[in-house]
């Protein structure tokens, strides 16, 4: 069975080596002691949201202190092509459970998109509690997941600001129920037209390469993503992918996606 994770800082952990102790403090020392109940002798893994994690076992506990003793200080390495989600705001929090599942499954951000149809709207007042809740839950489904990499909740996009982050991407793919092609043969053609360093040989795109991909995974709202929506993401570099026979809810289509894409890009 993996070890409970509990995170830190990032940087907090650069000078641990094995047989030094890492004192955890603060709220998340509170949830090891008095949720979780760790005691001494028990393992653990402090992970500090950007790809460290010192594995090691408790050596001492306090109300809100929790110190263990290092035994190993990995570092994980980015995938060689991070999976962004972009997800249309949803009434009856199915854009949070869509940035919860898919964080659970390995992705690397998410793009919160005040889509045409989106019925909820992130007023300016409501802006950053609403960010500040989206980067909450997908901390606590890292930690859920046992990961060491906590995903970026990027700043929220309009119609013009996700046009700009297609542009930006190595491959932006929109998931729609008139697509033709299906996302595994978008995603098998884009990998296909890479050369190359960088090309693994099983036909993904090996991990750690230098001048790693990123590729957007653009979900709309309940009542789909407008016709103009599609037309000016296409304009702009995206293409459009068919996600199973079945329309998808907003909050199932991104996990769905991530699911596809980790296996055809090698990263699972």
């Amino acid at each position: 069975m993996s070890n409970p994770v509990f995170f830190t800082a990032p940087g907090t952990l650069d000078q641990q080596v094995p047989g030094s102790v890492f004192v955890l403090e603060g709220a998340e020392a509170r949830h090891a002691v008095t949720v979780k109940r760790l005691a001494v002798g028990e393992a653990v893994d402090i992970a500090d949201g950007a790809g460290k994690r010192l594995t090691g076992t408790v050596t001492a506990v306090e109300p809100a202190e929790l110190s263990v003793e290092c035994l190993d200080l990995a570092e994980e390495p980015r995938p060689a092509v991070r999976l962004v989600l972009v997800q249309a705001l949803a009434k009856g929090d199915r854009d949070e459970l869509a940035a919860e599942t898919a964080t659970e499954l390995g992705i690397d951000a998410v793009i919160p998109w005040q889509a045409e149809r989106s019925i909820v709207r992130w007023k300016a007042e409501r802006a950053a509690k609403a960010h500040a809740k989206w980067q909450s839950v997908v901390t606590a489904a890292a930690k859920q997941a046992r990961r060491a990499w906590i995903p970026e909740v990027r700043s929220a996009v309009d119609g013009a600001g996700l046009q700009a982050a297609v542009a930006a991407a190595d491959l932006a793919v929109i998931l729609h129920e008139d697509a033709v092609r299906p996302l595994r043969r978008v995603l098998e053609d884009w990998l296909d037209s890479e050369s190359g360093p960088g090309r693994a040989d099983d036909g993904g795109i090996a991990a750690g390469d230098a001048g790693s991909r990123e590729v957007l995974l653009i979900v709309g709202p309940e009542g789909g993503i407008s016709p103009r929506e599609v037309t000016r993401l296409c304009d702009a570099g995206a293409v459009t992918a068919l996600l199973g026979h079945h329309v998808l809810r907003s909050s199932t289509a991104g996990p769905a996606a991530v699911v596809v894409a980790s296996d055809i890009l090698g990263r699972w």
